[in-house]
């Protein structure tokens, strides 16, 4: 059996180009052999978790290079940026309003800290199957019936790279005395470039968290966290890092972090500037595709959306194919490795890293698609007219382009009723069901499909039949269901029957 090793070693060396993270598409930059440069804490490079001196400016360079009064590395992912985020923010027992789309961090945060939650929903995009934006006033009605929330999080951009309008955000959260925390991990390239939406950092947002390895060149694992003002102290937050943090930070995530910084400030205009422009020729290149849609322009406001990040390649094909039919045709004959399937689409994610040989051979790939797609649907059609029964046969073309159209998008939320607090079911006793027999149970664990690590169901939350049959449709396509202590997602443990429950 191979080890992870040879077996990464054989993806790298195949002939696979990569639309998917990290940002650095396995581009061989000008960074050393890391095991030569695998250190600890030795006199003269400092300590991450009490940094006075090379670790300390370096932090300061990622600061002023976004903007931000205080920027902390993270070697453990976002995920540790919006655990320590929500631990700073909310005193032990409080209240947090978290958009229902957020990662699921986030609601780890709230069961750590014994957090109250309330959910604020993006608006629905119906077309397509996937998530608008946060609506301020949404957030507005929600502060209004609890007053006591200290602390809003929101995702933006979301995993297909949605904007929700966060200075409009920042200014109900703010006139209600609570914090801001926006997950803008897929956005650590906003604000670089005209091109790209703006950071939430310019747009009132009290704690920004960026992951870097998604759309610049730096190591998996490699993200940021930035204080703006003093809303969220900052004490607390340098607590909380020092807990969730490993205490042996690598320095060679560190040193890839810092010289990312050094590139974006060097020679990141140019970069950028390139980018945007290949960005601009691809899309215009697919606007002639006649079966392939690539998803954008969607009107500002429209569905809650904002603005939308194009470096996302949404590639729906909506009534004739799934996205995982897409992806998995992409990949096996064309050699071109997406970020994921969903029901209807599938994503590729780009970065200033990515070359114009890469870009061509996508668009290459999908035009050569595209026409065995509108040929097969001529076929289909000019089959039916002269079928004997041309009713059943156009009933079995729909179904086959249902095969997309009954699915939904990978980050779009189930709206369940909530009968326990997180920290209440995960502390409650459990059973174990047939997930097919779970209708009107209690959940005691998380479900979500991953990526994006959205929960579609989280502890203390009860099972309706809607969820149950997006499961089986999610099941149809492939797509895998984790967070089940049942690695084959077959059984759910469940609240035990209690009064009440």
């Amino acid at each position: 059996m191979n080890s992870l090793y040879t077996a990464l070693r054989e993806y790298t060396e195949s002939d696979a180009y990569p639309f998917h993270m990290p940002g650095h598409k396995r581009q061989v930059l000008e960074f050393a052999n890391p095991f030569s440069i695998d250190i600890t804490e030795i006199d003269g490079f400092d300590n991450l978790h009490h940094p006075e001196g090379i670790l300390l400016r370096a932090q300061q360079r990622a600061a002023e290079l976004y903007g931000a009064d205080r920027t902390y590395y993270l070697v453990n992912g976002s995920t540790c940026g919006i655990l320590s985020a929500i631990s700073a923010a909310v005193d032990r027992g409080g209240e947090i309003l978290l958009a229902r789309n957020s990662h699921k961090a986030a609601y780890h945060g709230a069961y750590l800290m014994g957090l109250t939650t309330y959910y604020v929903y993006p608006q629905p995009e119906t077309e397509w199957g996937i998530n608008g934006g946060i609506l301020p006033k949404d957030v507005d009605n929600l502060l209004n019936k609890h007053p006591n929330i200290q602390a809003v999080l929101v995702t933006s951009p979301t995993y297909d790279g949605i904007v929700s309008d966060i200075e409009g955000i920042a200014e109900v959260v703010h006139r209600h005395g609570c914090s801001l925390i926006v997950d803008e991990a897929h956005g650590a390239h906003f604000g670089f470039h005209p091109y790209f939406p703006e950071s939430a950092l310019n747009k009132g947002a009290d704690v920004v968290i960026h992951s870097l390895h998604k759309t610049l060149p730096s190591l998996t694992q490699t993200a940021l966290l930035h204080v703006k003002g003093s809303r969220v102290s900052r004490e607390k937050l340098e607590r909380f890092l020092g807990i969730y943090q490993s205490s042996s930070p690598s320095y060679v995530f560190m040193a890839g972090m810092d010289e990312c910084m050094i590139y974006l400030k060097e020679k990141g205009k140019d970069a950028f500037e390139k980018f945007a422009g290949r960005l601009a020729h691809f899309r215009r290149r697919m606007e002639g595709l006649q079966r392939i849609r690539l998803l954008g322009g969607w009107k500002r406001g429209e569905y809650g959306i904002y603005d939308a990040d194009p470096s996302k390649l949404i590639l729906s094909v909506k009534g004739y194919e799934s996205g995982e039919w897409l992806y998995q045709k992409l990949r096996q004959e064309y050699g071109v490795q997406l970020e994921m399937a969903a029901g209807s689409y599938a994503l590729a994610l780009t970065s200033l890293k990515d070359t114009e040989e890469g870009f061509g051979r996508l668009e290459q790939a999908l035009c050569e698609i595209d026409r065995e797609l509108e040929e097969r649907d001529r076929n289909q059609r000019k089959n039916a007219q002269h079928s004997e029964k041309p009713k059943a046969a156009a009933r079995k073309e729909g179904a086959a382009g249902n095969i997309g159209n009954a699915g939904h998008g990978l980050d779009t939320v189930m709206v369940n009723e909530k009968v326990l607090e997180l920290a209440e079911a995960l502390e409650r006793e459990r059973t174990e069901v047939l997930l097919a027999e779970s209708e009107g149970k209690v959940s005691g664990e998380f479900l979500y499909l991953y990526p994006p690590g959205i929960p579609l169901l989280t502890p203390g939350e009860r099972i309706g039949r809607d969820l149950l049959e997006r499961i089986e449709g999610y099941r149809s396509q492939g797509l895998s269901l984790q967070g089940l202590r049942d690695y084959r997602a077959q059984r759910i443990q469940i609240i035990a029957e209690q009064d009440g429950i």
